[in-house]
């Protein structure tokens, strides 16, 4: 199959339940643009000592094939790390994504990536964090509790013209 769109519905789990919205990719010419709509998110809090900031939001693809809650306190990691077949380092994962910013809970961006293809993050999930990717520690960025998850489904079949 050719796929040309997917799309991930975003919910958000037991630390976020008011998050949802979207995360679209469109195949382009060399690459393809991911546009992430999300409504929901907490409002900013700042490190403030040894306590980790709340927002920006990491936002990651990552290798696991379900959005199952699992701990309460802890939820998504059935989700598992980063996607990353080719085993690079942090920062520099095809699922590495900019931070979502928000303003008054919303957060919307778009940003092209020639890091893989539609067809092979299918099925894998979308997480957003609590905290911002530092894009340094590994192997995952020290990004902080996940609060919403959504998997990655095709859009639509351009060959057979099918959803």
């Amino acid at each position: 199959m050719y796929y040309d769109f997917a799309v991930a519905e975003i919910y958000g789990g037991p630390l976020s339940p008011e998050l949802k919205g979207y995360v679209r990719f469109q195949k382009v010419y060399g690459g393809v643009v991911v546009c992430a709509t999300i409504y929901g998110l907490p409002e900013y809090d700042p490190a403030n000592g040894n306590d980790e900031p709340i927002g920006p939001f990491g936002f990651h693809i990552h290798e696991g094939e379900t959005c199952a809650i699992g701990d309460v306190d802890d939820p998504f990691q059935a989700a598992k790390g980063h996607y990353n077949p080719n085993n690079l380092p942090h920062g520099n994962h095809p699922g590495d994504f900019p931070v979502l910013i928000a303003s008054n809970g919303y957060a919307q961006m778009c940003f092209f990536t020639d890091k893989f293809n539609i067809k092979e993050i299918l099925g894998k999930t979308i997480i957003i964090h609590q905290n911002p990717d530092d894009y340094r520690s590994q192997p995952a960025g020290n990004a902080g509790k996940r609060l919403g998850c959504g998997i990655i489904r095709p859009m639509y079949d351009k060959k057979n013209r099918t959803w």
